[in-house]
């Protein structure tokens, strides 16, 4: 049976990468949110932008893996779209939680640990989207590569704030950081193997 063409899968993961926040909007249209709205959005948006930095992260051992090399057509896309949720993330902190009070958001970020990883992790995605395009690939050449490696601070600062915003060593956070762990510690083996 043919494969079906990059197109089609393209329109289907970015697709499925929609539903999770078509599903946050059906959750606000029908007032479904629980009795903290505003921590619900956070947690949500929050987990879907770490959740598909580790799918980002997971692109580069899955083709080397299983020697499909097109899988990395999707990278560039699965890593915008871990933006896209950041934003939203960042967003409902603005917006709901601090009221649009920026001087209390430097306070926060200067003063509570897990403000200022969960800050570091969204500002290193930041250079990340906006060098995405075929066009600053191109320019930045050599040094493109080396810029996005800062998806790796993003993603320890990422599993950071999660651990340290729920405050338990235990469940969900720790399953996403012993992922993390795994994604770059294989990075780690396949450099050395490559030397």
């Amino acid at each position: 049976m043919k494969a079906p063409p990059y197109a089609v899968l393209k329109g289907l993961t970015f697709t499925i990468a929609l539903v999770p926040a078509a599903r946050l909007a059906y959750r606000i249209y029908t007032n479904d949110l629980g009795v903290n709205p505003a921590e619900t959005l956070q947690l949500d948006t929050g987990g879907w932008a770490l959740k598909f930095l580790l799918i980002t992260l997971a692109i580069s051992p899955l083709r080397r893996l299983s020697g499909w090399n097109r899988i990395i057509q999707y990278r560039r896309m699965l890593g915008l779209f871990a933006f896209f949720y950041a934003c939203l993330h960042f967003l409902t902190y603005i917006v709901l939680d601090k009221y649009f009070a920026f001087g209390e958001m430097v306070a926060d970020v200067a003063k509570r640990p897990f403000i200022t990883a969960g800050f570091v992790a969204f500002v290193t995605m930041i250079p990340l989207a906006v060098t995405s395009t075929k066009g600053w690939i191109r320019r930045l050449g050599r040094r493109w590569q080396t810029l996005h490696r800062l998806i790796y601070v993003s993603g320890v600062a990422a599993a950071i704030h999660f651990i340290w915003k729920v405050k338990v060593v235990i469940g969900e956070p720790v399953y996403y950081a012993a992922a993390l762990g795994v994604l770059l510690g294989f990075r780690i083996v396949w450099h050395l193997r490559s030397r």
